[in-house]
């Protein structure tokens, strides 16, 4: 007999335009993995008030209780990107869950963090709770939980007795990125608990963030109320069970005890995420340049790109000159520019000239694509105005962003901390060493001097310093150890992070006992 499962998340890359990082990906292929062993996944997220109007079929009007009065929402069932037998995608529609600005998904609230966040996803639990209630999808074993966004679904079966049945399904809750955590008041603010829930009796004990104990820490309650935790990575559930010391190591960030607590209870468990492996988007090798060049112009036509023409026709420029001179060695990062993933840039400036500075004596450059934290986007322009080999694509491309995991030498992915990270994956894919840092699933997928190169160190000056080092070491392997490079490139390019491994796993910890 099959087993039903019910996949609730903020993203899915299953459907178009419902993803703003890792998380999206995973919500994807997981249950591509579960299907193809003959059980049911439902896959819902909100519609953002944009999802659901095109190629969905309304499948239920369902009623609940919202900040005391009544409410009702929509569920419709909207078309995968591709069609696997045992997958259904749905949205669920109210006028109140908007899209955000961050992605069209999520709110920047820098005044109170979460504030609107906070309003979507807690609306969007109670929903999604009356749902399973009025068995919109039929009877269901496994409800599979990502991140803050949808832990106030375990509030509701914990304190909810609309929702006593809730009690009868395994929750199972996984962490893509323990540092954010969904932090609101308890009461006195529009974007609270006693706002959401009135009428319900709760013990705020269960549901508090220690440090802030007038506020309820939604990370928290997915880690306390779950009948299984799941971290991405195996490293990353050992970093997070060690208190943070930043900006030397980011670990726990304050929920240490809970995590160690669910550790002894059994129910903490690190599986690596996987990548794919087949059907693998092939682009032309050599034209990575050109490609950039031709990107750049089409980037300049758009109107909401004047604000960055000057800066766009400078890069265009430095990429023509480097055409007239091929670079010899080029190394690249792909990533969203936040603290997480640059940190070390910003906290030692000198760290880009270091780098800069070796590729200059090898005829070498750096390609950096992303978006991001204004903060961040500005230090790389700036950075790429005073280096002719660092080339700073300030925006996306799909087809810029294959052929750098295909054409460059070396790929950097320097995180402060990292759950799992897919990027070095998919570089190492394609046959291309990763200098990393040692943190995390970084720690998990790439073995230094076997299938690529890390760094690590006890202070933050330290790690970048060796930052450099292994860095400088690496290009001279590259130039002067023809042989071993070759071998380095051999082994990462036979490493298999596959999910058909990772989801064998979830069934046996995460799923069991259902």
């Amino acid at each position: 007999m099959s087993t039903n499962f019910l996949f609730v998340a903020a993203e899915n890359d299953g459907i178009p335009r419902c993803k703003a990082g890792g998380m999206g990906d995973v919500v994807r292929d997981v249950p591509r993995q579960i299907a193809a062993k003959g059980d049911n996944v439902h896959v819902i997220t909100p519609s953002y008030s944009r999802l659901h109007t095109s190629e969905s079929t309304k499948i239920a009007e369902i009623n609940f209780v919202f900040r005391g009065v009544p409410h009702n929402a929509e569920i419709y069932e909207v078309q995968g990107k591709k069609d696997f037998p045992g997958i259904k995608h749905y949205v669920l529609h109210h006028p109140d869950i908007k899209a955000g600005d961050i992605a069209h998904i999520y709110f920047n609230d820098p005044d109170q963090p979460f504030f609107t966040d906070a309003n979507v996803f807690a609306l969007f639990c109670t929903g999604v709770a009356a749902a399973i209630r009025e068995n919109v999808f039929q009877t269901i074993d496994i409800i599979h939980l990502h991140d803050w966004h949808t832990s106030m679904l375990l509030f509701l079966r914990e304190f909810n007795p609309r929702f006593e049945v809730l009690k009868k399904i395994r929750f199972v809750y996984s962490i893509h990125n323990l540092a954010i955590q969904g932090i609101r008041p308890f009461s006195n603010n529009y974007s609270s608990v006693d706002a959401f829930f009135p009428d319900i009796e709760y013990d705020r004990e269960v549901l508090l963030d220690r440090r802030y104990q007038d506020c309820i820490n939604l990370m928290a309650v997915g880690i306390r109320l779950s009948d299984a935790v799941h971290t991405v990575s195996p490293s990353y559930k050992d970093d997070i069970q060690k208190p943070s010391d930043p900006p030397h190591f980011i670990g726990g960030e304050g929920l240490e005890e809970d995590l160690k607590k669910a550790e002894k209870e059994n129910r903490l468990f690190g599986i690596l995420n996987g990548a794919n492996y087949a059907n693998i988007e092939v682009v032309e090798k050599g034209i990575l340049l050109r490609q950039c060049v031709r990107r750049l112009f089409r980037w300049l036509q758009e109107e909401k790109k004047d604000y960055k023409a000057h800066y766009m026709a400078h890069t265009g420029e430095k990429i023509t000159r480097w055409q007239e001179r091929n670079p010899d060695f080029i190394c690249s990062s792909v990533a969203r520019l936040t603290e997480q993933k640059f940190f070390f840039f910003r906290e030692n400036p000198e760290l880009l000239s270091g780098l800069m500075d070796k590729l200059a004596e090898v005829n070498g450059i750096y390609i950096l694509l992303g978006t991001g934290a204004p903060e961040y986007e500005v230090m790389f322009r700036e950075a790429s105005y005073k280096y002719k080999n660092f080339i700073f694509i300030n925006a996306q491309s799909d087809s810029i962003i294959d052929m750098l995991y295909q054409d460059s030498n070396l790929y950097l992915m320097p995180s402060q901390f990292e759950p799992c990270g897919i990027s070095q994956m998919l570089a190492m894919r394609n046959g291309q060493p990763c200098l990393v840092h040692h943190t995390g699933g970084l720690k998990d997928t790439v073995v230094h001097g076997k299938t690529g190169f890390s760094f690590d160190g006890k202070t933050t000056t330290e790690k970048t310093e060796n930052f450099v080092k292994v860095f400088s070491e690496a290009v001279d392997l590259f130039f002067n150890e023809k042989k071993e490079w070759k071998k380095i490139c051999a082994n990462a390019k036979k490493q298999r992070f596959t999910w058909e491994k990772s989801v064998d796993e979830y069934y046996e910890q995460l799923y069991k006992n259902s």
